[in-house]
């Protein structure tokens, strides 16, 4: 039976403050989170909308290492950056706060008191790897060595990310402290653990039976998690860089980033609203919403709900709307590759454009599977829905409205059937858009709020105001009302989505303030109202953008791949004698084209000095034949002739392979007769 709330309380999980956010982290968490909270403001209801950066962990403190700085450095760099960048795309939390807080320290600390206080964890001794020059046990992304399952050289103790295969750091073949460059020896260690099996029979039960309704891939993964079985979690691990363990004798440990990071949200709660934040977190009647990337399912709907049952004292998240990933030009997100759209460079490289990355994020939300962004389709929907379809609608009814009725709301007869069909559509639409919203499924939601702009283009282009303004002026003026009353009902229903073009909208229509209840309706605008300036909402995308973003992601690749490449071993040594064996010369290419059924050879037509040779190369997929033509370049002369898709080649040409994969042919820099040697 659906219970009703009084308040919903909305978290959004809370990015690592060890680099800036990108377009998968605003598609799977950051824009539906802020679509949901401000539909709900619109229809009038009490929300909190809490978010904030974590700022402990250990990418943080491999990052401050890698830079020569503190820890505390790189958190408060990256807060100050991701809270403004949100800020600037519109994302309305009530509260963005941190975990390095005094605030959180305290409400974190006293959280783990209380629970071992009630004996709610167990303490287990293990052996784990110990740097004995730095002094300090190894947190597994501080141990490298060679992966046991594909051989790279340098996998981290919790992931190789050659071949993506999850690890503990004594799987490792090898392995290195990435302190020091010393092999760690196995030293004993205490910590205390949550014993999630001791509540798996009420998570399932919960979970299970209770929350049937949550998102297939949520509860489908919950499933399997339960199904395994759960095990007990480490809550504290040995590091100099985080929450310190209150018991006494737990010098130099901290609490576990899983275990501290939750319950930001508690005290971020807490520096938004005071004394008050139990109302938000222990009243049954407050509904409380997790939006989070498929990554934290398990942490929000297993680990985090066992901690809260543990206490006692706390509501229960009532929904777990995860969305799965966003891929970016068919290829995964990978912030250490650098393949990734960063927020705060998309702020400035494109200004003005919040809506619009807004529209294209939900328009391809990744809500039961991962999906895709492209460049070409960002350009697209900007340029044949934001502009042609949106844009174009309210701007053709407030020029209509300026052109006959000197930009005043014009006066309705009496509407038509016609009139009524368009008006019950866009009713239709608008109440589908809620309905649509009110079950987490934002792409849908948004089709059908662009939809209510289709009705209203169609409208005004079947009716043909301006072919009737001399023959049937009042017919004119109520279509124009209602194409006004149209752009009304646009500036309500995609204020959640676009709620910077909501604003001018706002302002363009003289409409002060908004409601859902307003939604649908044709009567918001009186006849006679003086409307504002026409502002452009939205403008159309060049081929050159788009270009200058994917040549910048191609760079990116390119370093990325340089960074990584390593030259070939050096092969054995060969005696001199054997050298010279190698007749080494410059020819100038006089023919080269494509051989027919072969996609990676060319046939080469070589002037050696002495006579014409034909050599067959390799290299199609890397030049155009013509390119080569009149070049000179180095070969091998005393090959033997062999055979190749029947064309007899009579030397190899020479050339290197670049990190990338990309073969370079080899030649002289300056001018050099044909013939001559290289030795």
């Amino acid at each position: 039976m659906e219970k009703n709330f009084k308040r919903t309380l909305v978290t959004t999980a809370l990015p690592y403050a060890n680099g800036p956010v990108h377009i998968g982290h605003l598609a799977g968490v950051y824009v539906p989170a802020d679509i949901y909270v401000r539909y709900l403001r619109l229809k009038g209801e009490e929300v909190l909308f809490i978010g904030g950066s974590d700022e402990h962990g250990v990418p943080i403190t491999i990052k401050a290492k890698a830079e020569g700085v503190t820890p505390q450095d790189i958190v408060d760099r990256y807060h100050n950056i991701i809270k403004d960048s949100f800020g600037e795309l519109g994302i309305s939390f009530d509260v963005y706060g941190r975990t390095t807080s005094e605030t959180h320290r305290k409400m974190a600390s006293d959280f783990f008191r209380r629970l071992y206080d009630k004996g709610e964890f167990v303490e287990k001794s293990s052996e784990q790897l110990y740097d004995e020059q730095a002094g300090q046990f190894l947190a597994d992304r501080y141990v490298t060595g060679t992966c046991p399952h594909c051989g790279n050289e340098h996998a981290y103790g919790d992931q190789c990310e050659a071949c993506g295969t999850s690890l503990n750091a004594t799987d490792l073949i090898n392995p290195r402290s990435a302190i020091t460059g010393n092999v760690p020896v196995m030293r004993e260690t205490s910590h205390w653990y949550l014993p999630l099996d001791k509540w798996e029979p009420r998570l399932r039960e919960w979970i299970l039976e209770e929350h049937k309704e949550w998102k297939p891939n949520v509860y489908g993964q919950c499933k399997s998690w339960l199904d395994l079985g759960l095990q007990p979690r480490a809550v504290s691990r040995d590091l100099d860089w985080g929450i310190s363990v209150p018991v006494e004798g737990a010098e130099g440990k901290v609490l576990y980033v899983w275990f501290d990071a939750p319950i930001g949200y508690i005290s971020n709660t807490v520096d938004c609203v005071g004394d008050d934040w139990t109302k938000w977190w222990k009243d049954p009647e407050t509904r409380m919403l997790h939006f989070i990337g498929k990554d934290n399912i398990v942490f929000h709907c297993i680990v985090f709900p066992a901690m809260l049952m543990a206490d006692g004292t706390y509501n229960l998240p009532d929904n777990v709307p995860a969305n799965e990933f966003l891929n970016l030009e068919d290829d995964k997100i990978s912030t250490s590759r650098n393949w990734a759209v960063w927020l705060h460079e998309y702020l400035r490289e494109l200004p003005g454009k919040q809506d619009t990355l807004r529209y294209v994020l939900t328009a391809n939300a990744p809500e039961t599977k991962d999906n895709n962004f492209t460049w070409k389709d960002f350009q697209t929907r900007n340029n044949s829905e934001l502009v042609a379809i949106l844009g174009n609608f309210i701007n053709r009814a407030v020029v209509l409205a300026g052109k006959y009725y000197d930009g005043k709301v014009p006066e309705a007869g009496e509407f038509t059937d016609f009139d009524r069909a368009t008006m019950d559509e866009i009713a239709r639409a608008v109440a589908a858009v809620g309905e649509n919203l009110d079950n987490f499924k934002f792409r849908e939601a948004l089709r059908e709020a662009m939809n209510v702009a289709r009705a209203g283009n169609k409208y005004l282009a079947d009716s043909e105001p301006w072919k009737l303004a001399k023959t049937d002026p009042e017919r004119v003026g109520t279509i124009l009302n209602l194409a006004l009353q149209i752009c009304a009902d646009l500036a309500v229903v995609f204020e959640p989505f676009l709620p910077f073009m909501s604003e001018k909208l706002c302002r363009m229509l003289g409409l002060e303030s908004l409601g859902w209840d307003m939604a649908g309706r044709f009567d918001l605008l009186p006849a006679g109202r003086q409307l504002g300036e026409v502002e452009l909402l939205f403008e159309k995308i060049e081929d050159s953008t788009v270009e200058f973003q994917v040549n910048k992601l191609l760079e990116a690749k390119k370093q990325n791949q340089l960074a990584a490449w390593k030259p070939a071993p050096v092969k054995e040594n060969v005696d001199f004698p054997t050298y010279e064996k190698l007749d080494i010369r410059v020819g100038r290419v006089l023919e080269c084209e494509k051989v027919k059924k072969a996609d990676k050879l060319l046939r080469f037509l070589i002037d050696d000095g002495m006579e014409k040779r034909t050599i067959v190369s390799g290299i199609a997929k890397h030049y155009a034949p013509e390119d080569l033509i009149g070049k000179e370049v180095c070969f091998i002369a005393n090959f033997e002739p062999r055979k190749l898709k029947g064309i007899v080649s009579e030397g190899m040409i020479l050339s290197a392979e670049d990190a990338d994969g990309r073969l370079v042919v080899i030649g002289p820099q300056g001018e050099v007769a044909p013939g001559s040697t290289v030795g």
